[in-house]
């Protein structure tokens, strides 16, 4: 594949955007976002980059979404602006070759004019596997799936679901944080039985901790001890809902990121920062 370049800036000076399609097991990270002192994925991927760059100063990497502890991902996407020149498929050989077993990087490709991983996108897709009988617990499946004691009923879970799809303020189900809205559009959040119980959910953001508030709550419905219209009924509250349990992170996975066509990528970066200060 031919070096990436800016054309229009000195080779020694320019900078070219690459986008990086991720996965990891989340299980031995602190989550996503740099810690001095803890192991996180943006940290692996930052220190592997400098490696193969051989810089003293870490690239930079923004991530669309920003993981908690404990939660994986097969389809997290990110952005570094890197030296030019780049080449794609030697920087994903070279990355994965110094990169810890439980990070891959997938894709290696150049950013279309006004990308950014975080800002530009429309939606995310997470989805949550709970196994509630016996049966389909699997040892093998223990890091992604949570085994839950008590068979749920899923129209139950469903029926539960389906009335907090929309536009509504999540701060019952949202770790707050400073000048971050709680408003967010829940576009998907559906039940289905496949070799176990699996939730997916789909927004045009969420949250912090949105996503496993909003199933906690619903395993509660699902196993009789709340009624159907509890976890909607949360909606009005001005802030988090004390008597909502955080679902466990192992059982959560980020599985797709999706962005608008490369031309209308900077409106939706410009629509983004102005209506979704803190999004993850």
């Amino acid at each position: 594949m031919a070096a990436l370049t800016e054309p229009d800036k000195p080779a020694e000076d320019a900078l070219v955007r690459v986008r990086l399609d991720l996965a990891y097991d989340g299980t031995d990270f602190a989550g996503w976002a740099f810690q001095n002192d803890q192991r996180t994925v943006q940290g692996e991927l930052e220190r592997a980059l400098a490696t193969i760059s051989r810089r003293t100063d870490l690239p930079r990497v923004t991530v669309a979404g920003r993981t908690d502890a404990g939660v994986h991902a097969t389809g997290q996407v990110a952005h570094a602006d890197l030296p030019a020149p780049v080449t794609a498929d030697r920087l994903l050989l070279r990355l994965n070759g110094v990169l810890p077993h439980d990070v891959r990087v997938r894709a290696v490709t150049p950013a279309p004019a006004g990308f950014d991983a975080r800002f530009s996108g429309l939606a995310r897709t997470y989805r949550y596997r709970v196994a509630d009988s016996p049966a389909t617990v699997d040892p093998l499946r223990r890091r992604d799936t949570l085994a839950w004691p008590r068979e749920l009923d899923l129209a139950a879970l469903q029926w539960a679901a389906e009335l907090l799809l929309g536009l509504h303020d999540f701060a019952a189900f949202c770790r707050r944080r400073e000048g971050a809205t709680t408003v967010r559009t829940l576009l998907q959040l559906d039940w289905a039985r496949e070799d176990v119980l699996v939730a997916t959910v789909r927004a045009d953001a969420f949250c912090h901790s949105m996503v496993r508030s909003l199933v906690g709550a619903l395993l509660s419905v699902g196993e009789g001890r709340r009624p159907p219209e509890w976890p909607a009924s949360l909606l009005s509250a001005a802030g988090r809902a004390s008597d909502v349990v955080v679902a466990p992170p192992h059982g959560l996975t980020l599985v797709r990121v999706e962005y608008p066509p490369d031309d209308q990528l900077l409106a939706r970066q410009s629509v983004t920062r102005n209506l979704r200060r803190g999004a993850c």
